[in-house]
């Protein structure tokens, strides 16, 4: 009884500093800035940041460099003079976000199973030593079971983002293609929005005015989301995430 007690109080009381303890410096940082505007990122070095691993691909056999003797004219470019579209480490690039997808989807399943078994012995092996019977038929087992099922699913989906983002290239692969990273904030008020493209793009896809489109992307990542006192609303405290993960109902 007395450890029953003492462990209650200790439960209780890792419920209320875990929230704490896991939103840790965060919420210290939150503390400091209320009243202040969400600060801008400084521009960083992508490939100086702790996360950043270069991109290895499949490449093929490298080929020898071809030469067009008495030619003015290089081969893949679109200028007489100079290509001005990205093609090293360090350029720029637009890169056009158009993604307007919808999904419309709905399952039902419905599963019902039942069975039943009985299963007796008759008078003949109810004899008693004496050669008595004790009457009638004896039950050997009896089982029933049941089962049922039903499950549904519905989805319905709609997005639409359309936006351009300037990014930089941050590698060139072994066979000609590019590496690209680019991250834009806007902060309107006391919200920032934030806005993250990067993949693998060729060159003979970059538009002739620099530009390239995002369905034309390998490897893509784009993120879109933002962060300040309107996101903090939408998101639930630091408890209720808590629980929604440990609870086990």
């Amino acid at each position: 009884m007395s450890q029953s007690r003492f462990l209650r109080p200790l439960a209780t009381l890792c419920l209320c500093v875990l929230p704490v303890w896991l939103g840790g410096c965060s919420s210290l940082e939150r503390l400091t800035s209320i009243g202040e505007k969400p600060k801008l990122s400084a521009i960083d070095n992508p490939v100086s940041q702790p996360g950043y691993k270069p991109v290895h691909m499949p490449m093929p056999q490298p080929q020898p460099a071809a030469y067009n003797p008495n030619s003015l004219w290089r081969n893949g470019s679109r200028a007489f003079f100079k290509d001005q579209r990205a093609h090293q480490v360090g350029d720029i690039l637009t890169v056009t976000v158009n993604i307007t997808e919808r999904a419309k989807m709905s399952n039902a399943t419905q599963r019902t199973r039942s069975g039943s078994e009985n299963s007796t012995f008759s008078t003949w092996f109810a004899r008693t030593p004496f050669g008595s019977k004790d009457g009638a038929p004896g039950q050997l087992a009896s089982t029933d079971s049941s089962s049922a099922a039903t499950g549904a699913g519905t989805v319905d989906r709609s997005e639409a983002l359309i936006t351009n983002v300037a990014a930089v290239v941050t590698q060139v692969l072994p066979n000609g293609n590019l590496v690209v990273e680019g991250k834009q904030e806007v902060r309107v008020n006391f919200e920032m929005r934030e806005l993250v493209v990067a993949g693998i793009v060729r060159p003979e896809d970059i538009q002739s005015d620099n530009t390239i489109d995002s369905t034309k992307i390998a490897e893509a990542r784009i993120a879109y989301g933002g962060r300040g006192q309107i996101t903090d609303v939408q998101q639930p405290r630091y408890g209720q995430q808590v629980l929604d993960v440990i609870l086990p109902f």
